[in-house]
């Protein structure tokens, strides 16, 4: 079916979905007032981050902020928070990561090509918690904040969302650990009324249907408060952009006797799916507030949510392949390749050495005897056409903030809160064994739990006061207490253990009774696909760190603003530090300022970095090898040399220029530099030899020739690049017009590192993984009743040396655009199409390491386009249609 016909087709049911959906909704009205606003940005938004100042718009902030409105956020055809934030800053990156272990489960963004956990992510200017996961994932997909762990914003409904405040500058004087590269901030809806969104969109393949429903409804307490309570529910389909392996054609083709059982072949779909996950859930998020007297308020935030998604592994093949494969190596002469059968699916001796002989010792197994009545088992006989393991990954999310601010006859304001938060992630997984086991293996296991908890307790407090300056000098201070703890709990025996047929000494009958030794053979531990937790390493461990801020902030003059701000912050993990923040602002003119910023910071390792221990199934050369990531604190990391881990710490300095030329048009230009010292990462891998295993038996976990990481603050990085950010509102045709362009020039380098534990192939991805050029273009144009948004993004070229080296993949354009119609005041129908013209990046080069085979054209997993999606994505064009209405409260 050709693009075109399958658009249309997709169109039409996109109309009849959403007339049906708007069929069952109430008679509701038209907010215009909002929509206006948004529109011809007539009003400034408050800016509340990067300042203890509440008189500050995002075009007279001393710090680059971007404030983007809920009418952009909401207006995001992702189910995705973090897909919405991609399509709207430029700085800010997230892979879609398939097959990509847990980290498929909890998506690690960036900014600034810095990683997760150096973003702070705040609620209502409230830390919010870190996800249970810590990003170990060896591949691409997670390499900008490999060893990250950062929230996960996509427990966050859109909906429920006023605006989004992007603090494109460090800010860990201000606000603690984390704001290395920036903050962001949600600010949650506080109006009263009641608004629907339905979505249902469809990939131009046909494939990759989502459906998702949004609610708001806002009420009024009295003359001084509100509720306001958004949810969301979402259900995705998968999608599948890979080719089936050739291996698994060749098992069809020599045994069509199995083809019904080689996975996913009798659905139509490879083997091994190279795509999104199907994913279903749902988010709650609940902001209010009450006035207590004149001059003082209590609130309460809460959020609950709740998803699953259910990933693709690797295929594992019965067989190797019958004859050698044709392949391309990129020089133009053609080579063979011979994929081989996964280990799993070696024989199995299951007949022990006769009792008391001394020629086959206890706990040996007979190879052969006389008699020939050995037994041995063997997988196929459970999977004859192999197997693909299903890795399923349970996401919940709790978070509440409780606390009361005012503000005093004398001018100072209060704030004070308390936190709690709970963020877990249940592993399990389906359709796998566990090799040394045998006979005796499961085919579903449960890996255990892995779970994040947060509480926090607030105080911070401005005073104005006048020195006889143009505006009195804000003084602010706070203090701060937190208390994290990372606990895992035990997974299933099987997942992680090594049975009774892990390693098998074999003998062979020569005459009766007599044996010799004939070979060792070994099957990997744990279960294949990933390792559960072992009671070695379940348990809970926690870290507490106590603050004490100051600031200050004026207009010295009418032109001149200038700020400073200190933080000290001890932990009882790893001591004390001392950070602190200038900055400056001078206005030559309405229409001309410059600004100035430069500070100290520091990111202190979770006690999920320094207790997280994994084992995962990669594949190198298409063998499949246990890769364990490990604790500094294990025997296993300090054999390969691990230390303790120290906090990042990092020094800033961004300076930039505002434009307000004329009314409605706002230019902005800002550079940064940020270096980083002690940044925390993952190690190379070290592969276990037959010594290591002698010298340290606890290596059995992953075997001979697995492979072994920890973490580690193995390497300096300096990033440097700018931001140039124009608005522009008018009228065209009788209708607002709104135009914003955005571009993101951003250039990372390794600067020291220790060669000994960060691999040319790390440092390499550090400066080019990330695109260094980025652009937004969008346009919002409303006239009568219809509104048309486009949007066109530019993703300059990347590339990876870990998993495609000497490739560098093009820059590409993606085109967004939807046009909404709102009719009878009460109804609007949105239709529109993200990658309106199904731009893929560039397909995998053939190369002697990534070898393209003539059977599939692809590599020998399957992989067609590059794992993470590249930058711009690999899941091609989105086509949907919304419905949101709106009610007000009287």
């Amino acid at each position: 079916m050709s693009h075109f016909k399958s658009v249309s087709s997709a169109w039409l049911a996109c109309g009849t979905a959403a007339v049906a959906l708007m069929a069952a909704q109430p008679a509701m009205a038209q907010d215009s007032e909002d929509t206006t606003t948004a529109a011809t940005g007539e009003e400034k938004s408050i800016v509340v981050i990067g300042s203890r100042r509440t008189d500050r718009s995002d075009t007279a902030s001393s710090s680059p902020v971007d404030v983007i409105g809920s009418d952009e956020l909401q207006g995001q055809p992702q189910a995705n928070l973090l897909d919405v934030v991609r399509n709207l800053v430029p700085s800010f990156y997230v892979p879609q990561n398939t097959i990509s272990d847990a980290s498929t489960f909890v998506r690690a963004p960036s900014l600034r090509g810095l990683g997760a956990d150096q973003i702070l992510v705040m609620i209502n200017g409230k830390r919010y918690n870190r996800s249970a996961l810590v990003q170990v994932y060896t591949g691409g997909d997670t390499a900008l904040s490999f060893g990250s762990q950062g929230a996960d914003v996509a427990n966050i409904p859109a909906i429920a969302l006023k605006n989004l405040q992007v603090l494109r500058d460090g800010a860990t004087a201000q606000y603690g650990s984390d704001a290395i590269a920036g903050v962001i901030n949600y600010q949650l809806r506080d109006d009263a009324g009641f608004d629907v969104q339905a979505l249902w969109g469809q990939q131009y393949e046909g494939d990759g249907t989502r459906k998702q429903m949004s609610a708001n409804a806002g009420f009024k307490l009295g003359s001084g408060g509100f509720v306001n309570i958004s949810g969301e529910w979402f259900d995705s389909a998968g999608t599948s952009r890979g080719a089936t392996r050739p291996i698994a054609l060749e098992l069809a083709r020599t045994q069509p006797g199995v083809v019904g059982s080689i996975p996913n072949l009798s659905s139509g779909l490879p083997a091994q799916i190279w795509g999104s996950s199907p994913s279903d859930g749902y988010k709650l998020f609940m902001n209010s507030a009450l006035d207590v007297g004149d001059s003082a308020q209590i609130y309460l935030v809460a959020n609950y949510a709740h998803s699953k998604a259910d990933q693709s592994f690797n295929y594992r093949s019965p067989i190797s392949a019958p004859v050698p494969l044709t392949v391309d190596i990129g020089t133009g002469t053609p080579a063979t390749r011979s994929p081989g059968r996964n280990g799993s699916f070696n024989t199995i001796y299951l007949t022990p050495c006769p009792a008391g002989n001394a020629t086959c010792p206890a706990g040996s197994f007979v190879f052969s005897n006389l008699a020939n009545s050995q037994q041995t088992f063997n997988f196929a006989s459970i999977y004859p056409g192999g197997f693909t393991p299903r890795f399923i990954g349970k996401v919940d999310q709790f978070y509440s903030v409780a606390g009361v601010k005012g503000e005093a006859e004398s001018g100072l304001t209060y704030d004070v809160s308390a936190t709690l938060a709970r963020n877990s992630l249940s592993l399990s997984m389906t359709d796998s064994l566990s090799a040394s086991y045998g006979p005796q293996s499961q085919t579903e296991f449960f890996f255990g739990e892995l779970i994040q908890r947060e509480q926090n307790v607030n105080l911070d407090l401005t005073y104005p006061l006048e020195v006889g300056f143009f505006s009195p000098i804000t003084l602010s201070g706070g203090a701060e207490y937190r208390r994290e703890e990372y606990e895992t709990t035990v997974g299933d025996l099987q997942s992680y253990g090594a049975g009774p047929f892990a390693v098998q000494d074999l003998y062979r009958e020569t005459d009766p009774s007599v044996y010799v030794f004939n070979s060792r053979v070994t099957q990997s531990p744990a279960a294949s696909g990933y390792g559960g937790v072992s009671p070695t390493f379940a348990g809970t461990n926690s870290q507490q760190s106590y603050a004490v801020y100051v600031g200050a902030e004026t207009d010295v003059t009418e032109q001149f603003t200038a700020g400073v701000a200190g933080r000290w912050e001890h932990y009882d993990t790893f001591g004390s530090t001392v950070v602190g923040k200038l900055n400056a602002r001078y206005d030559f003119s309405d229409a001309v300022a410059l600004r100035f910023t430069a500070g100290t910071g520091f990111h202190a390792p979770s006690p999920g970095q320094n207790n997280t221990q994994i084992v995962t199934t990669n594949f190198r050369s298409g063998n499949q090898v246990q890769t364990g990531t490990y604790p500094v604190t294990s025997d296993i990391a300090q054999y390969y040399g691990a230390t303790s881990l120290n906090p990042e710490k990092s020094v800033n300095f961004g300076g930039g220029i505002v434009l307000t030329p004329v009314d409605r048009l706002s230019i902005t230009l800002d550079g940064y530099s940020v270096k980083v010292k002690n940044r925390i990462g993952i190690s190379q891998t070290f592969t276990v030899s037959a010594a290591d295993l002698v010298a340290l038996p606890s290596l059995a976990v992953v075997g001979l020739a697995g492979d072994v990481n920890y973490f580690t603050n193995g390497f300096e990085t300096r990033t440097t690049g700018f931001d140039f950010v124009t608005n522009y509102r008018t009228d065209l045709a009788g209708g607002p017009l709104s135009l914003t362009l955005a571009y993101n020039y951003n250039k990372s380098k390794v600067t020291d590192f220790d060669p000994s534990v960060i691999s040319p192939a790390q440092r390499f991805n550090v400066s080019n993984l990330p695109p260094k050029h980025r652009v937004n273009a969008s346009a919002n144009w409303q006239i009568g009743d219809f509104s048309i948004n486009a949007r066109q993004n530019y993703f300059s070229s990347w590339a990876n040396q870990l998993e495609y080296p000497g490739q560098k993949f093009g820059a590409k354009f993606v085109t967004d655009l939807d046009i909404s119609y709102t009719f009878a005041d009460r109804y609007t129908l949105t239709l529109g199409a993200n990658n309106l013209f199904d731009t893929y990046p560039d397909k995998i080069a053939p190369t002697a390491t990534n070898p393209v085979y003539a059977l599939t054209n692809s590599l020998a997993d399957g992989q067609v386009y590059p794992r993470s999606g590249g930058r711009s994505g690999s899941m091609a064009a989105f086509i949907m249609c919304e419905s949101p209405s709106t009610i007000d409260s009287p």
